[in-house]
C-alpha cells in the first residue's frame, strides 16, 4: 500500500512524514513519541501512519508464482 498523500478525514499532508516515522519506529522509538515530535496531533492522521501496511511485499510472491507457471506452460507447448 502506498501511504496516502493527505489524511482521508482532515486533509492534512502526511506522506512527507512517513519515511521518517518508519525509520524512527524501526530504530526503537515509541510510536506515540515519534508522532508527537513530527507534529501529528490529530487521531485521524495518526491512524493513517500507524495502520499503513506495506502490502507490496505480501503480493510479490504470488506474482512470482504466476510468472513461473506461465513460463512452464509456454515451455510445455
Amino acid at each position: 500500500m502506498l501511504i496516502p498523500v493527505r489524511c482521508f478525514t482532515c486533509g492534512t499532508l502526511i506522506a512527507d512524514k512517513y519515511t521518517d516515522y518508519k525509520e524512527r519506529v524501526k530504530s526503537g522509538e515509541q510510536e506515540s513519541q515519534v508522532l508527537d515530535s513530527l507534529g501529528i496531533k490529530r487521531y485521524c492522521c495518526r491512524r493513517m501512519l500507524i495502520s499503513g501496511v506495506e502490502t507490496i511485499y505480501q503480493v510479490i510472491p504470488y506474482y512470482e508464482v504466476l510468472r513461473r507457471r506461465l513460463t512452464e506452460m509456454q515451455s510445455d507447448s
